[in-house]
């Protein structure tokens, strides 16, 4: 009789969690501008933080050669060298100075207008690096803007799709 008891309340607890609906998101057109500087391609990692700054989830990895995720120091410390999320869907190849990229964000609409912030981190191999290149905070209004950066991201573009 326990073991029919335990067997359903499992039954039960996995059918409840069976029906958590995931998290709705809104596509964004973001176009990533760099400066005209010489040397390889840049790293960017655009990333969703909460409202005291700490990393809650990749967006999108400008990238793809493991080797050098490192040279992005805070993501690197605070998200992926320590959880290792899979970013298989969210990577693509680098640009180097002048270029642009087009790329598709999936931004969790329950994050918008409450505190979040999306950062982009920039990083040229035997360069410099740059935590906050653009940063700001999720916004309707910034959702739709663009915005300045301060080192290899000369702007980045932001449009609802």
């Amino acid at each position: 009789m326990k073991k029919s008891m335990l067997l359903m309340f499992a039954l039960i607890a996995l059918g409840i969690t069976g029906f958590i609906p995931p998290v709705e998101t809104q596509q964004y057109k973001c176009m990533i501008q760099l400066t005209n500087y010489t040397g390889e391609g840049a790293y960017v990692v655009v990333s969703l933080l909460d409202v005291k700054d700490a990393y809650l989830e990749t967006l999108y990895v400008q990238g793809d050669d493991k080797e050098w995720y490192r040279d992005i120091e805070e993501w690197w410390k605070n998200l992926y060298g320590t959880k290792r999320p899979d970013i298989d869907g969210i990577t693509g190849e680098t640009v180097t100075g002048g270029q642009r990229k087009m790329v598709l964000l999936n931004i969790p609409k329950d994050k918008i207008d409450k505190g979040y912030k999306i950062r982009f981190e920039s990083a040229v191999e035997d360069q410099d690096y740059f935590k906050d290149d653009v940063e700001f905070e999720l916004t309707s209004e910034n959702l739709n803007s663009k915005k300045e950066g301060k080192g290899f991201i000369r702007y980045v573009r932001m449009l609802p799709k």
